[in-house]
């Protein structure tokens, strides 16, 4: 049976998730989170199939955290729970899409990021020395990007060889994968924001337009890796090995590349407004119309590279 429109955003939404029965509102369902599944559906613009007799919209998930679910969408509270608890309510926080909005990404305030988010936070996957060992196999890994629209966010992945394994379009935000090998691995697309992935290897890797912002990749190896056009803003790349990788058209501003080498690769047209660059070494690199405004260069190895076309006006040599 199709549902009839909602008469106003306070009219009450009677759903039955997976036996429990819950009762809301579809403002409480839209407002905090719009982009988000639930959102979706209390729309407007889908009919959904109710029960003929009691009018509830069926959802087939777990119910014990689904008021977990309701409260933050009520006031944006996140409950103390356990390690394990909070990871299943993760599971139920990403089935819904109850993730970071696009325009709400630049900031790391709890009241501005979604409920996946905000767990994450809370489990502290990124500095946590406890989360040492990954939660999924190569071969777990293998079987989920066989689906369509793959996600890792928040999972640790640390250790794991993930080489030569077509990884396009996954999202690996807020991750761990220290250590990791992605070497030879199609990563075109890929999200790695505010990823911890220090001393990893990208060696060879595709990483073609990749969104690796505020990620840590400190001590990594990605020589001869394609990173054209990718977005690498504010990450954290000191004493990274980028020998002869293709960062054409790169986003570099901000990023912290302090001691790391860059011998003969090509940044042609990149962006390295901000960077930080003492102990880098850009020898034989490729720089012609980088643009370099207001970067410090005193402490910078430049021997052979090519500057021309750069736009060096307020740098510093």
């Amino acid at each position: 049976m199709e549902s009839p429109p909602e008469s106003s955003s306070s009219s009450p939404v009677l759903l039955n998730i997976g036996g429990k029965r819950y009762a809301t509102t579809v403002e409480t369902l839209t407002q905090r989170e719009p982009s988000s599944m639930l959102a979706a559906m209390f729309s407007g613009r889908h009919t959904l199939p109710r029960h003929p007799d009691t009018g509830m919209v069926f959802v087939d998930r777990d119910g014990k955290h689904f008021r977990h679910v309701l409260n933050w969408l009520r006031d944006g509270a996140v409950p103390d729970m356990s390690e394990s608890e909070y990871q299943q309510l993760l599971r139920e926080a990403e089935y819904y899409q109850l993730l970071v909005a696009a325009s709400q990404l630049t900031s790391r305030c709890e009241n501005m990021m979604g409920l996946a988010d905000c767990i994450n936070d809370r489990l502290g996957w990124k500095n946590d020395e406890n989360f040492s060992e990954a939660e999924l196999t190569r071969k777990d890994v293998i079987k989920c990007i066989q689906a369509p629209r793959v996600r890792f966010r928040g999972v640790n992945l640390s250790g794991l060889d993930l080489s030569k394994l077509d990884l396009s379009e996954v999202d690996f935000s807020y991750a761990c994968i220290k250590n990791a090998n992605f070497s030879s691995a199609y990563l075109r697309k890929a999200k790695f924001r505010l990823t911890e992935a220090t001393c990893s290897s990208f060696q060879s890797a595709n990483l073609h337009e990749c969104e690796l912002i505020g990620a840590n990749l400190e001590g990594s190896v990605l020589d001869k890796a394609n990173l054209q056009s990718a977005n690498l803003q504010d990450a954290c790349l000191k004493k990274c090995c980028f020998i002869e990788t293709d960062l054409r058209s790169a986003h570099l501003q901000g990023a912290n590349l302090m001691g790391a080498n860059l011998s003969g690769a090509n940044l042609e047209g990149a962006n390295l407004k901000g960077a930080k660059l003492a102990g880098t070494n850009l020898e034989c690199a490729n720089l012609q119309r980088a643009y370099l405004r207001e970067v410090d260069l005193r402490e910078t190895h430049l021997t052979g590279a090519k500057l021309g076309g750069a736009n060096l006006l307020g740098a510093i040599r």
